[in-house]
């Protein structure tokens, strides 16, 4: 596209539910609400793991660095979601918004990879629990976190870099309710062809290749589940994988429903829902699901709150 005559965008406005004004304060106050909630139960969660010696296992030490994440992911969309609920619309200098597009990137990239890990984990403990210490030993955790991270941190620094390659020369609204990768691209005025195809192929490799190994490695442990003779194991087996498997659907049906869709799939309305359901929705439900539906859990939980209520008797 030709430049002339026309200025460079210096700034962004991010638009959020600008066109529903009616409901931006009932809005607001839920989403505080919900952001609080997910910032204490996913600290909670990690303060447990860190405090309690019999949970410095694989298992929840994963589910320590997925809550690391989940707060993050929180941190960095909703208090601007916020802004833009009490102001209407949010302007936002074109660096803030490459930092908020790199950090979304980061933390949603290494948290399919923390998911892919988490059911490797459960496949090991529940198809060979026997081996399980050797084949989940503290090096092939480090091995597996470490792979998560950088490839987080890989993705979100060659495409954050690419995005803000292409010139921006208006309009400056961004019709979404942060700077995600999608939206951003709409503003562009160049050939964004390549880039797509990259998108594309990229999404598929860190969304779906990971999502298709979870579903095969539970394919495998519903085998095994199905060929235990005690009944206590086979609803305990089920119990531990459960919530794993309900995060992992909540979190890729909305993410690809994001980054897979055609540009003309859904309207800008449809496009914030899904979006909100995986910054908002998984970063609130993990420590529910995963200190709710585990017993350990909240035997620590309960252990930790038993000695803050004799610390304070005493």
């Amino acid at each position: 596209m030709k430049m002339e005559n026309q200025s460079s965008v210096v700034e962004f406005i991010l638009l959020g539910f600008s066109n529903f004004p009616e409901l931006e304060e009932q809005l607001f106050g839920a989403f505080l609400v919900v952001y609080l909630v997910t910032l204490m139960g996913n600290a909670i969660i990690i303060v447990i793991i860190s405090l309690e010696q019999s949970l410095r296992v694989p298992l929840y030490l994963f589910l320590q660095n997925l809550s690391v994440v989940d707060m993050g992911i929180s941190a960095v969309i909703m208090p601007v979601m916020l802004v833009i609920l009490s102001t209407e619309k949010m302007r936002i200098s074109i660096l803030g918004c490459l930092v908020q597009m790199y950090f979304i990137l980061t933390l949603g990239v290494t948290e399919c990879f923390l998911l892919g890990a988490m059911a490797f984990d459960r496949f090991a403990a529940i198809c060979h629990p026997l081996s399980y210490p050797v084949i989940v030993n503290k090096m092939v955790f480090m091995k597996l976190v470490t792979f998560s991270w950088v490839s987080g941190i890989t993705v979100a620094t060659v495409q954050t870099t690419w995005v803000f390659s292409f010139p921006f020369c208006g309009p400056s609204e961004i019709n979404h309710i942060s700077c995600e990768t999608p939206a951003v691209l709409e503003l562009a005025c160049a050939d964004t062809f390549m880039f797509e195809i990259y998108a594309f192929t990229g999404t598929i490799l860190t969304v779906i290749v990971p999502f298709l190994l979870i579903l095969l490695s539970y394919v495998r442990i519903l085998f095994v589940i199905l060929k235990m003779p005690s009944t206590t194991g086979r609803q305990k087996a089920f119990s531990t994988c459960a919530s794993h498997l309900t995060s992992v659907t909540l979190f890729y049906g909305t993410a690809s429903m994001t980054y897979l869709q055609p540009k003309s799939g859904y309207s800008p309305e449809t496009k914030k829902l899904t979006s909100l359901a995986y910054s908002l929705l998984t970063p609130l439900l993990n420590p529910l699901i995963y200190s709710v539906r585990n017993n350990e859990m909240k035997r620590a939980l309960m252990k930790l709150w038993q000695r803050r209520v004799d610390l304070h008797t005493f």
